[in-house]
């Protein structure tokens, strides 16, 4: 008997995911499926994934959680193999009454996902996370602190900062990180997951000058680059915005890197705002893009918008990905012959600090060090320890 979890979407699912596995009955066979619902896509994504559970273990009962599950429980519930069915609301306490606060869990036992928000008062009108997730919250110091006391515990070498909105953090997400890493010395390696680039506030822009434990590389949720889109979007910045809070970052800390979410074919798009958000990888520096065909959530406002033609959706998305794909390229080839900080994470695998995808020869689990970077396959460097 075992408990297997299927995570879709975000690092805070994640997180759950491997929360609620803790709790689950001794003895029982159990599938946890986390769901997704933040594009069209992603639901079928999580369809697919009961479907193919029930298929491979059809004695263990699944239990299906999420966002698309908080969404369209009725349906979820009715598919072949589901026993169970709970929300969002609900997911920590779907085996068990859980006092674990902070959702958390490792990835191979050396990064692990710290949860330290939920929620989002934003509407973006092509979003409908807000209605799965209901209004931010904050979760107080003391439970992140003992959740990422347990994982220094368990073994973890990184710990990352996850939410669905980190930079609406109630007390300001860069003094939570100060006050982390005070707390607990044994942090050698803190990242932090995606920022709304209008919320970054002074203390964090202080520690990414000047704390050399916060990682370098920072994911920016962006979503386009014209100011038009950006307003039908609802977005609260505009591409003046995104761009200055990039230079920020560079000139805070020289050796940072920029990743982001864009969409491509939003509602009443044109070729020119298009073009704009192309031009903004360049602008931003952007070297690790998601790049998602703009997918109409239902309720939401953007679905009422006059749509693009599917085809031209996913030709502005295929040209995005490409280009974004030719950046990356560029930047991995300018890697050769440096020497980067690398933690391994499995099979000889793992992450430079500013998130290059790195392959070492007989490395370890957990090891980190000096690495020197001797070439560069397909999407990953290759390297030797300096």
């Amino acid at each position: 008997m075992s408990v297997e979890t299927i995570t879709l979407g975000c690092r805070l699912n994640f997180a759950e995911s491997e929360t609620i596995a803790r709790t689950a009955p001794p003895g029982e066979d159990w599938v946890v499926v986390n769901s997704c619902a933040v594009t069209n896509e992603a639901v079928r994504q999580t369809r697919q994934a009961i479907r193919r559970a029930h298929r491979e273990r059809p004695s263990a009962k699944i239990l299906v959680t999420g966002c698309a599950a908080e969404l369209d429980r009725r349906s979820f519930a009715t598919m072949p193999g589901v026993s169970r069915v709970v929300g969002n609301g609900s997911k920590l306490n779907s085996f068990a009454a859980n006092d674990v606060m902070a959702p958390c869990g490792s990835h191979g036992h050396v990064r692990s996902f710290v949860a330290v928000q939920t929620g989002c008062d934003h509407r973006c009108t092509f979003c409908s996370i807000w209605q799965a997730r209901g209004p931010s919250q904050s979760l107080p110091f003391e439970p992140i602190r003992d959740a990422v006391a347990r994982e220094l515990d368990r073994g973890a070498k990184e710990i990352v900062l996850t939410g669905v909105d980190i930079t609406d953090y109630e007390g300001s997400l860069g003094k939570l990180c100060l006050h982390l890493l005070a707390a607990e010395p044994r942090i050698k390696r803190l990242r932090v997951s995606s920022l709304d680039s209008i919320e970054i506030d002074d203390a964090l822009f202080e520690l990414i000058a000047g704390e050399p434990r916060l990682m370098p590389h920072f994911h920016l949720s962006l979503q386009a680059g014209d100011d038009m889109i950006l307003k039908r979007m609802k977005r609260r910045h505009s591409r003046a915005d995104a761009v200055r809070t990039v230079e920020r970052i560079k000139a805070a800390r020289p050796d940072a890197t920029i990743g982001a979410d864009l969409i491509a074919g939003f509602p009443t798009e044109s070729e020119d705002m298009a073009l704009n958000s192309l031009k903004l990888l360049e602008d931003c520096d952007i070297v690790a893009a998601h790049v998602f065909p703009f997918s109409p959530r239902p309720n939401t406002p953007a679905a009422r918008m006059p749509q693009l033609p599917r085809e031209a959706v996913k030709a502005r998305a295929a040209r995005l990905r490409d280009a974004a794909a030719e950046r990356r390229s560029h930047w991995l080839d300018s890697l050769v012959g440096t020497i980067q900080p690398v933690l391994v994470e499995d099979q000889g695998k793992g992450h430079a600090d500013n998130f290059a995808p790195v392959a070492l020869d007989r490395a370890s689990r957990g090891e980190a060090g000096r690495a020197r970077i001797i070439g560069c396959i397909g999407d990953r460097l290759t390297a030797v320890w300096a």
